[in-house]
């Protein structure tokens, strides 16, 4: 119903004041949620490490690892996940960053890339991880078959062959520490010697990551994320 027009302004609630109380109300439930060693700023346990808070080689460190905004400027805060929580070591922060960077290049391609990125999160339950790279990997061409039985731990005989490749191999790695030399023969013929070795360096760059955002329980700062617990397959 519309507001009679005699009726008093200070009595209307403006749409926009109620979205902006829905968002502040959904912020505080989440806060609320977290647990009690989570920061509210970082969604970790780790604070954020402000530019202003450094000096000397970690200030030069950190404007390596954040780089600047849109215009131009040094970010005064970093961001979330990876970024934030590495800057904790200046000597990690950077040559992590290089690789990150380097492996988003790989000559298999994007979208090989970011089927181990979303190899690692799950293998590692990492929820941050997963959220900032499953719609990445389905945008770079991985087969929705494929994500989903990542996700769920399912079995691949019925995605693309090579991303079936790809799980295999790493599955392999990450949980039986060892690849069959058939498995390793198939990977090579696929994907050639310096394919299967930036593949393996894409995945533990991301297995590695998970690891740190485990270890400080980075949460997404949207919320819950949709993440089933499973119970893996065996070998």
């Amino acid at each position: 119903m519309y507001p009679h027009r005699n009726a008093n302004p200070r009595d209307i609630i403006h749409p926009m004041r109620i979205l902006l109380l829905s968002v502040f109300a959904a912020a505080a439930m989440l806060a609320q949620d977290l647990p009690a060693d989570i920061n509210r700023e970082s969604f970790s346990r780790l604070p954020l490490m402000k530019r202003d808070q450094l000096s000397g080689d970690a200030l030069r460190a950190y404007d390596v690892v954040l780089g600047k905004d849109a215009a131009g400027n040094p970010k005064p805060v970093p961001s979330l996940g990876p970024a934030a929580t590495s800057l904790y070591s200046m000597g990690v922060a950077v040559p992590l960053d290089q690789l990150n960077k380097y492996v988003r290049t790989i000559k298999v391609g994007t979208a090989m890339y970011q089927l181990c990125s979303i190899i690692a999160a799950r293998e590692f339950d990492e929820p941050y991880e997963w959220s900032s790279h499953e719609a990445a990997a389905l945008r770079a061409g991985i087969s929705a078959k494929t994500v989903e039985a990542i996700k769920l731990d399912g079995d691949v005989s019925g995605a693309p062959e090579k991303e079936a490749l790809v799980v295999h191999f790493f599955r392999a790695l990450l949980r039986d520490h060892k690849v069959s030399s058939e498995l390793y023969a198939q990977v090579v013929k696929e994907f050639g010697q310096e394919g299967m070795f930036e593949l393996t360096s894409a995945m533990g760059d991301y297995a590695m990551v998970a690891m740190m955002l485990r270890a400080v329980d980075q949460h997404w700062p949207s919320g819950p994320v949709d993440l089933p617990a499973i119970k893996r397959l065996a070998r």
